[in-house]
């Protein structure tokens, strides 16, 4: 059985073996969620198991959440090899200082284990097989004695890396063998595995399961490979982003929108309990969505703080360099601090959902009268 990236990942993870943080996402809209979370840029790496992908055009960066959304969309919608591409994994982009390749996997002809590593990682690992094979360490493991961290940095020696990386790389192939040994694995690789300001991280793992092994392994099988959404996010035709804390009162605001002449650009629920956090997000979410010309923000204070929901924007606003402008309607609980600190901020707000709605539709209106000029 062959692993997704970010499943076998996770293995990986559980063995000690530094990856990044990832999320999978299985739309657009996911992905411009998730997309925020990261202060910044991104990679979206196309989930299929073939190999590939990177030629193939399977895994692409983006700078923000509304670049992430047309990536997505993209991605989504390619074969690789003849397997469609049904989600993605979303990770930061690192900065890679040097790429290294690690695989164990079974040598047939000897009946061992083989551990193949070289200090020459990346897409190009198979060229390099074909025109520099001295340069990919080969080492037979004997399978009836056990794997010793000694042997791994041995074989980390031979790699050529420097001796302040001897150690750690030793370690991670120790890592990457037990990993192969504890699952029954036909196959665990690294390609590559990354030299970063952080340190060693896999950026990237393959991990194959011979089948007759699998009942032993149903936890890794049977990942949840979902994701809790944290907001209801839909994207829809129009032009002003519509944001409530509610699914009632989002449902509203887009009926007013669209009562005063205007179109949705959004329906974004972030729910009745929504933080500081939580508006900061949703914010950062469709500020970055290109077709949005303007922000409507409807909060009716429960749950939800007023002063909590000023922060969140004043935060959001500081966040983004695409000005984007922004209508407010905010009452209920803490109305008047959540006020006072708007007043502070310079930003205007609406306590009438009527005059917001109203206001939103106006500005987006001049907003398009100034660009048809």
């Amino acid at each position: 059985m062959k692993f997704f990236e970010h499943s076998a990942k996770k293995v990986f993870e559980s063995e000690g073996i530094k990856i990044f943080e990832g999320h999978v996402v299985y739309s657009p809209e996911e992905a411009m969620e998730v997309a925020t979370e990261f202060s910044g840029p991104i990679v979206l790496k196309s989930q299929v198991l073939v190999g590939g992908r990177g030629k193939a055009g399977g895994i692409k960066f983006a700078d923000n959440s509304g670049e992430a959304f047309e990536i997505a969309k993209e991605l989504l919608s390619l074969k690789i090899k003849g397997e469609e591409v049904k989600h993605l994994l979303i990770e930061e982009k690192a900065d890679i200082k040097k790429e290294f390749f690690l695989s164990v996997s079974n040598n047939r002809a000897n009946k061992t284990p083989i551990i193949m590593a070289s200090a020459e990682g990346g897409m190009e690992i198979e060229e390099l097989a074909k025109t520099s094979p001295e340069k990919i360490i080969r080492y037979n493991v004997n399978p009836l004695k056990e794997f010793l961290p000694y042997e791994a940095r041995e074989i980390a020696r031979k790699m050529g890396v420097g001796s302040e990386l001897v150690s750690p790389i030793g370690n991670i192939i120790w890592e990457l063998y037990n990993v192969y040994d504890k699952y029954d694995a036909e196959i665990a690789e690294i390609n590559p595995l990354i030299l970063t300001d952080d340190g060693l991280i896999a950026a990237d793992a393959k991990l194959e399961i011979e089948n007759d092994a699998l009942f032993r392994h149903q936890d890794q099988v049977k990942q949840n490979r979902f994701r809790k959404k944290d907001f209801a996010f839909v994207k829809l035709d129009g032009d002003i982003a519509v944001i409530g804390n509610g699914a009632g009162l989002t449902l509203t605001g887009m009926d007013m929108v669209t009562l005063f002449g205007g179109k949705p650009a959004t329906f974004l629920d972030i729910g009745g309990g929504a933080s500081d956090g939580s508006i900061r997000k949703a914010l950062n979410l469709v500020l970055n969505y290109a077709p949005v010309k303007v922000v409507f923000l409807n909060v009716l204070g429960g749950i939800t703080r007023a002063d909590d929901v000023a922060r969140g924007v004043i935060a959001a606003l500081d966040d983004n360099k695409r000005k984007v402008n922004i209508v407010i309607r905010l009452t209920g609980t803490n109305e008047e601090e959540g006020q006072k600190l708007f007043e502070e901020a310079g930003i205007p707000y609406e306590i009438s959902l009527e005059e917001a709605a109203k206001k939103a539709v106006k500005l987006c209106e001049e907003i398009k009268a100034k660009e048809a000029k």
